[in-house]
This record gives C-alpha cells, structure tokens and sequence, in this order.
C-alpha cells in the first residue's frame, strides 16, 4: 500500500486541521475503527444510540468533521456514523479502491456488517454519492434509504471548462504555493467562500497525492439492479456534475428515484443553506418534487 501523505510532516499539519475542526464542532463523539478487507477504516460516531442509524459520506479531499459540521440536526434522529473514507486526507487506511468495479460497495458493506447496523441510512455528498451508488448496486440489503447531495457517478461536466477552473488554478498553487489559486478553484466549486477549506486545501494540495483518475457514471444495467428509495438533491451551477443533466438522467435512469431538488443557485459545494435544505430532505421536513 503506497502511502498517499507525501511526508510525516505534512500528514501531521492535515491531520492538525482535522483535530481542530472537529474540537469546534462541540460535539460529544466516540472514534470507532474497523477492520476491513482494504484497511482499516476510522469512523465518528455521534449521537443517540438507540436511534437508527445513518452513515454520513463526505466527498473528496475531505474528512468525517466536515461533514458532520455541514449537518449537525441529523444527530437529533440519528445515531450518525460519519466515515472517514479510504485514500482520502484523514484517519482511514490509504487504500485506493478502484471506482469502476464494486470495491467501494463491498467496503461499505463491510462496514455494516462489522459496527451489525441494519436498516441504515446512507447519505452522502459528491465522491460520496459514488460510493453510495455502488453500495446500491452491489450491496443494498442493509440500506433503508439513500440521499445524494451533488453526486459524483451520475453523469459529468465539461471537461474543458474543470481543466481551466479547476485543475489549472491547483497546479499553479503546487507550484507556487500562492493562496490566490487555492481561492480561484474555491470560487469555481464553492457557493460561498469557506475560510477552513482555504487552509484544509492548501495543505491537501501540497502534502497528500490526490487522485486524478476520471469518473465513472452509473450504467443503465447498474441502476436497474437498486431498488433502494433514492432523494437527489442537485445544483444548477455544478461545474462538475451540472444540476439540471443530472435530475434529467436520474429521473430516467433509476427506478426507485422517489424525491428530486435542484438548488437554483448553488455551484458544486453547497452553502449552510443548501446545507440545510439536504439535512431538512433527510429529516422529512422539506418538500420535494
């Protein structure tokens, strides 16, 4: 297993930040590791354990507190297990799974295996609506219920435009450490600006090796096999998984699609309203379409 920190020391700066916010979140919390075939995997749980349980899946280049900070009401009617995902900046092994084959369903199903969780919510943001789509397809019989919050694995943007609004502002900050770039791909994904993300990216960018392997999307064989109930929640301004493409081939390709929102005014990385709006569809308090 290649080590995917490129240094001790630029591991412990990440990992620091990683501490910090999850201190500010002021939650009471246990860290749970389990064993799993691809490595071992760190979790924080929060919340009652007599609710049922709903495990939270944070996107790329993130960790478990982000998510937990981008929706803390789900911890009042769950028992949340917030994953830190696999050969990402955080306490999980460094195993790189492969996102074309079934890897990552079987990872998470392992998962509920392991901490006996049945009847269990999945929910998850962008590279997290990927692996929850594969444990769908693959592994669905634990799940009660799946929610997407701009998911990768369904269809993709314009490469073009991610090469020149993302990619090239990362490369020129590896280059030259200069924060304007990390602001620039900030802009281009982010609805509002985030002041943790411009110190949890910069370090990310600089110490950890990411992976620029091309998205899959979902096939039409694939979708035909989940027959979990589905809510989708897009945005219009998605630069990596446009909004309205990405409702227009949902409603059309998965069968037990049984809600739909399009933020009109949201890119890629929803703000603490988007925010809201997806934790309210999680809770049954917000209506959709």
């Amino acid at each position: 297993m290649a080590a995917l920190f490129k240094s001790e020391a630029g591991k412990k700066e990440i990992l620091g930040l990683y501490d910090q916010k999850l201190a500010a979140l002021h939650i009471a919390h246990e860290s749970v590791y389990v064993d799993t075939s691809f490595g071992q995997t760190h979790l924080i749980r929060t919340g009652d354990p007599h609710h049922p349980p709903l495990i939270l899946v944070h996107g790329s280049n993130g960790c478990a507190p982000i998510a937990l900070e981008c929706y803390p009401n789900l911890s009042t009617r769950y028992q949340v297990f917030a994953v830190d995902v696999l050969a990402q900046p955080n306490r999980s092994a460094q195993t790189r799974l492969d996102m074309k084959g079934p890897d990552y369903g079987q990872w998470m199903h392992e998962l509920m295996v392991a901490l006996d969780l049945h009847e269990v919510v999945l929910a998850g943001f962008s590279f997290g609506g990927l692996i929850i789509l594969k444990t769908l397809v693959h592994h669905g019989g634990r799940v009660k219920a799946a929610f997407l919050a701009s998911p990768a694995y369904l269809v993709n943007g314009n490469p073009l435009r991610a090469l020149w609004h993302i990619f090239i502002p990362m490369r020129r900050y590896m280059r030259t450490q200069r924060v304007k770039y990390v602001e620039q791909f900030l802009a281009a994904l982010f609805t509002d600006r985030d002041a943790f993300a411009v110190q949890f990216l910069a370090l990310v960018f600089l110490h950890f090796k990411m992976d620029f392997n091309p998205l899959p999307v979902l096939t039409a064989a694939e979708a035909q096999k989940i027959n979990t109930p589905i809510s989708l929640l897009a945005a219009k301004n998605d630069l990596l998984f446009p909004g309205a493409k990405m409702l227009k081939r949902a409603r059309k390709l998965l069968p037990s699609l049984e809600n739909t929102l399009l933020l009109e005014t949201s890119k890629h990385v929803q703000n603490q309203a988007g925010n809201r709006v997806f934790e309210n569809l999680i809770l049954g308090r917000s209506t959709a379409s």
